[in-house]
């Protein structure tokens, strides 16, 4: 149906819109669901236009720190570029929500200073009607952060990883020397003095079983070799140690080769390994951990869920936002953005605190990651009934 200038003096954030009346009886639904195309794209827009800047200034600045290490180890321009394309994600995952929040409140409050949302409101449409594009583009952002943050950025961060462990760390990075213990079956456990992944060498090495309370064996040798192509470890300067409660025996070898459920790669738990793993990988490499014997795992359980509770943030901040920019205030947006900055602070104060109940103390680190959402879905339902009242 046509819309005339007696139905409609002006587009919203121009002029006037009818009277409740006239909005009902002349099919104004159909123009709302063009507003709802109007503020998802402004949403949408907004949202991709600061990710893009975040992502530029990032990779220049990190291109500033580093561009010694790439240069003086001669890091190939394609190596470099397929670096940044997979820096990208990361970066913008880390901040995710709180772009979704800001932009939110940028535009939201940009249409409320013309006094867009004054008119929309005073047209018929309820607030609950007006929030919907909100909700439609909070939801879409969600999913996709959702499927990024379990299947997308760990597979990038593979890449990143790679390409820091052999252009930008220091050799020394690449050697571990933490005195590693693990558990490779139920009765066997191995111990590890330090680890250099440049050699594939390792340095004292100790295999013990165990049967209850009697240590039936204990292989000891000075330093050992991961050999890559046979899966297998040389061990050398050997001494084996066996009792069977009765007899002990003492044994000296030069050379011996064993094969361990264990590779390089178990041995490596830096943090960095969490963010390069899928959720899938990440559940394999927890119960590989436990069998191990590794006692606090909490910062993995932390990864795992924060990447299913991020995204659920952007899209009650989406709310806040919506719900905090929409009235039209004196001071404008630069009032909206200053609430907004200070809301996102206490955000990440939440999620830093939680976490850190999480990883020092007992808290649960499901509970630890969803609590921060708790308390603002709480602080979105107040804000949200303030307008609807």
């Amino acid at each position: 149906m046509a819309v005339t200038p007696t139905d409609i003096n002006n587009t919203p954030g121009s002029g006037s819109l009818p009277e409740r009346s006239t909005f009902a009886s002349r099919g104004g639904w159909k123009l709302i669901k063009k507003l709802d195309w109007y503020i998802i794209g402004k949403f949408l827009s907004t949202f991709f236009f600061a990710i893009m800047v975040l992502a530029v200034i990032s990779c220049v600045i990190d291109y500033s720190e580093k561009v010694d290490n790439l240069v003086s180890k001669k890091a190939p321009v394609m190596a470099v570029l397929n670096y940044y394309k997979n820096f990208v994600p990361h970066i913008t995952a880390l901040l995710f929500p709180l772009f979704i929040f800001i932009a939110t409140i940028f535009f939201t409050s940009k249409i409320a200073y013309k006094s867009e949302i004054i008119a929309i409101l005073s047209s018929g449409v309820s607030f609950q009607r007006f929030l919907r594009p909100y909700l439609i583009g909070g939801a879409f952002l969600c999913l996709i952060s959702l499927v990024a943050n379990h299947w997308i950025i760990p597979n990038a961060n593979k890449q990143r990883i790679a390409f820091e462990d052999k252009y930008i760390n220091d050799d020394n990075f690449k050697y571990v020397s933490d005195n590693l213990h693990m558990g490779i079956s139920k009765n066997t456990y191995v111990y590890l003095q330090g680890y250099n992944f440049s050699t594939s060498t390792g340095t004292r090495f100790t295999e013990e079983k165990i049967s209850g309370t009697l240590l039936k064996e204990k292989i000891m040798a000075d330093y050992v070799i991961y050999d890559s192509v046979k899966k297998i470890w040389h061990l050398h300067n050997v001494v084996i140690r066996t009792n069977d409660s009765d007899k002990e025996t003492l044994q000296n070898i030069p050379e011996l080769d064993k094969k361990y459920p264990i590779t390089p790669t178990d041995l490596n738990r830096t943090d960095a390994i969490k963010e390069a793993l899928t959720t899938t990988e990440l559940n394999e490499y927890i119960a590989t951990e436990k069998l191990h014997g590794r006692e606090n795992l909490n910062s993995y359980f932390i990864e795992k869920h924060r990447r299913s509770a991020q995204p659920f943030a952007g899209f009650i901040l989406t709310i806040i936002g919506a719900s905090l920019a929409s009235r039209k205030i004196r001071g404008g947006s630069g009032l909206h953005l200053a609430l907004g900055i200070v809301i996102s602070a206490v955000y990440i104060m939440f999620l830093q605190l939680s976490t850190t109940f999480a990883t020092k103390a007992s808290l649960d680190p499901e509970i630890a990651v969803w609590i921060p959402n708790v308390i603002f879905t709480i602080f979105a339902y107040i804000l949200y009934r303030r307008q609807v009242r």
